[in-house]
Order: structure tokens, then sequence, then C-alpha cells
């Protein structure tokens, strides 16, 4: 975390008024504080979101103020920019949002979100990154140190425990401690001791009977005492629920959905507290201390005003950056004999079929909606890039009702649509069905009912595979869907989540070979809902109180420990080339540092195809002698590598204590125990290629 010379917050903290610290703590715009400005003190300006920057609203109502100056770059999801398991595109994304958002003239960027994907049916799963806590881990500091070199303070959120949109507001979550430590805190951690996130947002469910945004639990003992953030804490919008609980927790800014900011609880009310003696003014200059101390880092003060990042936006830059991630992106999930790519020198027409060809995304999803410059559909990339030697015949094949039709019979419409697609499939050289869901569905505040394709969309991939079983079937969604009705059937699917304004630009390029697709899952695709530990084990989508009652074993550590069948598996991803994984070799060091062990595992890895490609190279973990029930194995490292045919590199990944411990309860801390170890390196958690097994001989503990 940057530096900054106390004595100035010490200075300024002296001069302001207990009435002028108030209006610090709190909006005084939906998305703004107060400025103080006889001491030179400015307005902290905020701006949602991960997917980037999000329009320009009036100080006190949701309304649009701008007409199209507030335009801005629409950035891959974060569950796009996890599928690249690429900490460099992690970085170039954070580089992007950060000067977007300096452009637009905002201080803080609420961004990124990194909550675990516990659920396939979460609706703000297309938010977040991952299952998997060292995955968030690993790509959340180079994103956040993007972000901050900007002068812009990454907010990363929703901390804590915050999995399912269903009463998000007052839902209580319970859990035990070793799966907060293990799963929920890691990626929070991370974004402070190794991202240096300036700020932190709070979620807006309760935990243990607080809610979070408030919570002297997770604000206090937690993020404050143990883990010594000194950063802002920004409430979640109408997450604080009480004056004296917030006045007097590690929360500095509460922010609101309502205009009405001098009733917020942290504005009058607590002023009223504070000189009634009710709250003492010692627990308002923390606040403050914390919020100038962010100021000092992002050079909003004095003279350092004058050094501070400019930013830009909808630089050609950008646009670029967000092409390359998003091709990165894209998953190739199958690919029986060799169907993709498609050969357009060999073809004279192409048949796209489904909605999701022509939609764009970008206006949708609650807070990560973005007014963008431009979206690039699927329809449109695959016309840019096949240019006009091909015709390009596209069949909407469903139909999607508004919310009015919905109440009224509109599957006759529909029906028509689905057979229009079925006979253009008949007709043409190659088809491609582009598929999958919207922010109908994908959406802040309410979770999806259910794993289910809409629209009728499983019928129109079933009766077009039927006339044409070459056609390519591509989802474009934010959270897994089922594919039992029709997977075995296809030979080729294709997964995009929402990958920003070139993603169909990326899309088309992957399809047609011009891209050597990379992606990899971030999370497990089960083969319906109630394989999900959630479902089948723990509770989800419950009001008032819900129980992880699956505890660590989320994703695939209850897919893999449990010998549950996924659709596809976590870290899986295939490619144009092959890869072919040798001569594991580990060093075990158990010496030469005080308390902590290095293991080094060394693999080569060689591109045995004809095209050049990337290649994750994971690493997971199994303990062999744990003396508690343990998933079988968990990723604790990865790297990506670029190969040309025929190449190979040496891939070194360096183990340490963090990567063979468990949340030992009784100890209240992480405990690795002496013993056996299978260190595996493979493509996927279900795709294993080399194993060895060492054993440890002293105990470490860490925190």
């Amino acid at each position: 975390m940057k530096k900054v010379d106390e004595t100035r917050i010490d200075d300024l903290l002296s001069q302001l008024t207990l009435e002028e610290k108030i209006s610090m703590i709190h909006g005084e715009g939906i998305f703004q504080t107060a400025a103080v400005e006889r001491l030179g003190i400015p307005a902290l300006k905020m701006s949602d979101g991960p997917m980037g920057v999000r329009k320009e609203f009036a100080l006190d109502q949701w309304i649009n103020v701008s007409s199209t100056d507030d335009q801005v770059s629409y950035l891959p999801s974060n569950s796009a920019l996890a599928s690249t398991w690429s900490r460099e595109q992690a970085y170039k994304t954070g580089k992007v949002l950060g000067a977007e958002a300096r452009g637009r003239g905002k201080d803080v960027i609420l961004a990124p979100g990194i909550n675990i994907k516990r659920s396939p049916i979460c609706g703000r799963n297309f938010e977040y990154m991952s299952e998997d806590p060292r995955l968030i881990e690993e790509l959340v500091a180079p994103l956040i140190k993007g972000i901050q070199e900007n002068d812009v303070a990454a907010c990363v959120k929703h901390f804590a425990a915050n999995n399912q949109e269903t009463d998000r507001l007052a839902v209580d979550t319970y859990l035990d401690k070793r799966s907060l430590r293990e799963i929920y805190f890691p990626g929070f951690k991370a974004a402070i001791d190794k991202g240096g996130s300036y700020t932190i947002m709070g979620a807006y469910n309760r935990l243990f009977g607080e809610h979070s945004s408030q919570s002297e639990y997770l604000l206090t003992s937690i993020l404050r005492d143990e883990w010594g953030y000194d950063g802002a804490v920004i409430s979640d919008w109408g997450g604080v629920h009480d004056t004296r609980e917030a006045g007097q927790s590690g929360l500095d800014i509460e922010m609101s959905v309502d205009g009405d900011f001098d009733n917020y609880y942290m504005a009058d009310p607590l002023l009223e507290a504070v000189r009634s003696s009710k709250i003492k003014e010692e627990y308002i200059d923390k606040k403050i201390r914390n919020i100038l101390r962010t100021m000092l880092r992002l050079n909003m003060l004095g003279d350092d005003r004058r050094d501070r990042a400019t930013g830009t936006y909808n630089s050609p830059e950008h646009q670029r950056a967000i092409l390359e991630c998003a091709e990165e992106s894209i998953i190739l999930l199958k690919n029986q004999d060799n169907r993709l790519p498609i050969q357009k020198d060999k073809i004279k027409t192409l048949a796209v079929i489904g909605q999701n060809a022509e939609r764009v995304h970008a206006s949708g999803g609650g807070s990560a909606e973005i007014k963008a410059l431009y979206e690039i559909s699927p329809l449109l990339g695959l016309k840019m890039q096949l240019g006009g030697e091909v015709e390009v015949k596209y069949a909407k094949g469903y139909y999607v009702p508004t919310k009015i039709e919905k109440e009224l019979n509109w599957q006759q419409d529909s029906l028509k649509l689905l057979q229009e697609a079925v006979l253009l499939a008949k007709e043409t050289d190659e088809v491609i069905i582009i598929a999958g869901l919207d922010h109908e569905y994908d959406c802040e505040g309410k979770d999806r009912e259910d794993m289910k394709l809409p629209y009728g969309q499983d019928r129109l991939i079933k009766e077009v595979l039927a006339v044409n079983p070459n056609a390519v079937v591509v989802i474009v969604a934010g959270s897994p869907v089922e594919m039992g009705a029709w997977s075995d059937d296809a030979k080729a699917i294709v997964w995009s989540y929402y990958a920003g304004m070139e993603g169909g630009r990326a899309l088309a390029k992957v399809l047609l070979g011009q891209v050597n697709p990379s992606g990899k899952l971030a999370e497990t695709f089960p083969k319906k809902l109630m394989d999900s530990p959630a479902h089948s084990i723990g509770e989800f989508g419950k009001y008032g109180k819900v129980t992880y009652k699956e505890g660590v074993y989320v994703g695939y550590r209850y897919f893999d420990s449990y010998n549950v069948e996924p659709e596809f598996p976590f870290g899986h991803g295939l490619s144009y080339t092959s890869f072919e994984y040798s001569n594991l070799e580990i060093e075990l060091d158990e010496s030469s540092v005080e308390d902590d062990v290095n293991v080094r595992v060394r693999a080569t890895i060689r591109n045995t195809g004809a095209l050049a490609g990337a290649e994750v190279v994971q690493v997971y973990v199994a303990s062999k002698e744990a003396s508690i029930p343990r998933p079988i194995h968990e990723l604790k490292g990865f790297d990506k590598l670029y190969l040309e045919p025929n190449e190979e590199k040496i891939v070194e990944i360096c183990l340490h204590k963090d990567s063979f411990g468990f949340y030992d309860e009784d100890g209240c801390s992480f405990l690795v125990e002496p013993g056996e170890y299978e260190i595996q390196v493979g493509s996927s958690s279900r795709d294993i290629r080399l194993t060895e097994n060492i054993k440890l001989n002293k105990k470490y503990r860490y925190q």
C-alpha cells in the first residue's frame, strides 16, 4: 500500500469542524461525498463498475444527465477476464479501466467484483471471476495495480460472503470459519496485501447476524485489526441500517440510493449522536483519516494535484487492449473431429442462427451497465471478418418476448422463427448457432430460477443439429447453462462470456481460425443445477437465513472429491493445436527460508500441433495424510505459455506454505501438517498429466 505523509492528515484533521467531518463520510450526491472547499478537500467522486465507467447521473436522482459525452469503452466482464487465466491481461484491463475512470473525472471505480461463484445461478456471477480463491488471488492483484496506476482507487467488492441476489439486502449468511478463511476471504486479503486496493466495498448481506457494511466482525476485527487495512471502506448503496453500528464500525463512507442525503444514517443522525456524547468523535476521526489517506494516495490534495494522472477514454489503444483480452477469453469447450476452425475460403454461404448473434449486452445487468461507444455483435463480427465473398444469412431462430408479451401467447411467432431457422440450416455450407442468456437473466437484484436456456433455445439447437450435424454451437452468457439436451450431438461448442465492445469480433476471429482459442473455464459447468454443492448439500436462494453446509467443497473441490461428473470441468479449454507435458521435476527446500517451504515445480510443455497457441499449465496439490477432511486436490499455481509449432518451454511454478495449509479453527491460524503431498500438473482439474509425491517434514503455521 502506498505510504503517505501522516502529518498532512493530522494538520487537516485538526482544522475540520465536526459538521465538516460528518459531511465527508456520507453521500452528498448519489455517487460522491461532500467537499470541504475552505481546506482544499475535494469531493470523492465514484462510479460503477467492473465493465467500464457507468453513465453520468444527476447529483440526487438516477437520471442520466449526459447525451453522448459519457459513452465509454465497454470492457470484458470479470468472468471473461478470469477465463484468460492471464495476469498480463488482468493488468492491461485494469490500466484501461483506470484510465477511463480518470478520463471521466472519477476518483474511485467500484471494481473489481471478486465474490466466489458458489452457485451457477447467482444473478451477478457475470460480474465475478471464479469459484476458486487462488485464481482470484492471482488475477485481482495485477488488475488493481493497473487501475490504480491512473490515480484512481479500485474498490474491490463485496466484502464478504455475498453469493446470492435473492433477499440480498437482508439475507443472513452462516458458514464455518474454516470455509470463510479458505474460500471466501483469500481474494479480499490478496486485494489488500498484493494489490494494495485503496478502497473496499462492504456487502449487502448479513454475516453471522451483522449487516456486512457495518459489521464489527468483518470491518473491525478482520479488516482493520487483523489485516491492518488503512484504506477507505465504502458501503454498498443502501447497505447501512443503523447509525450507532455504522458510526462505531470500520466503515468510512455511507452511500445509498436516494437523494435525502442529510438523513443517511451517518449524516445528521450521526452528527446528533456525537453531539449528545452517544458516540465518541474519535470514531469519526478514524474515518476521516482513512478518507484523507486515500485522497493523498490519489494525489488529490494540495500541490499533489499537479502530478495527478489525467486519464482518457475511448482511445484506439483501449479498444485494441479490449480486443486482445476478449480473444483470450473465448473458450473452446468441444471440438470433435476438428470441426473448428471454419475454413472461410471453402464456403460460399454461412447461416447464423439465434438472436444472441445480433443482440448487444452493454446496457443491461444492473450497476454493471455501460453506455458503450459501440459494441460489435457476433453477427457483425462475422460479417466484418468474412468480407463480401461469403454470403451470411441470418435467422433469429427464437422469439424474445417483452415483459408485456410474456403474459400473452407469443409461442406461435417463436415456432415460425424456429421453422425458418431449420430450413436455412439445410441449405447453407456452414451453420453457426449463437444462443445463450442476456441481462434479463444475468442481472443484479435477482437470481436465475434454473440453469436452462430460455426462449426455447434447446429445441432450436436440437432441431438444427438434426438437419445439419456439423452446425457449430456458440453460447454467449454470463453463467453456466444446461447443455445435456444437445451437447452429445454437437461436434463443436464454443463459450463466450460478455466480452466487451470487441466481443463479436473476437468470437469471429476464433471461429474462423484467425485466433487460436486459449480460454479456460474459471468455474465448473454442472450437468444440472442439483449437481452443484450449494444446492445438493447447502442452501441457496432462501429468504431470511442461508447456511453454507457444503463448507469448503465449492465448485471442483466438490465435483472432483465426490466423483460428480460435470458437463465441463474447472480449468477446461481446448485449442486448435495440442500440447505435450513431460519431465516433471520437483525441488523441495525446507531449510533456506525461516518458517516457510520452497517447492519448485518444473515441467516441459511442447506444442505438438501445426499452429501457434497458448496453454494454461495448472498445478494442483493433494494432501495424502491430512488429519481432517480436505478436498481431493486444490489449485495452487498456474502459468500461461505461448508456443510456436514444435516449440517447447520449461514452466516453473513455485509453491510455498500457503499452498499446503488448511485453516485450523482451534488454533485460529492456517496449519501445514507434516506428511505426504501429491503435486499434480495438468490442463484442467480433470486432465492431470504429471504427478509426483513429496514429503514435508515440518509443521508450519501462518495467518
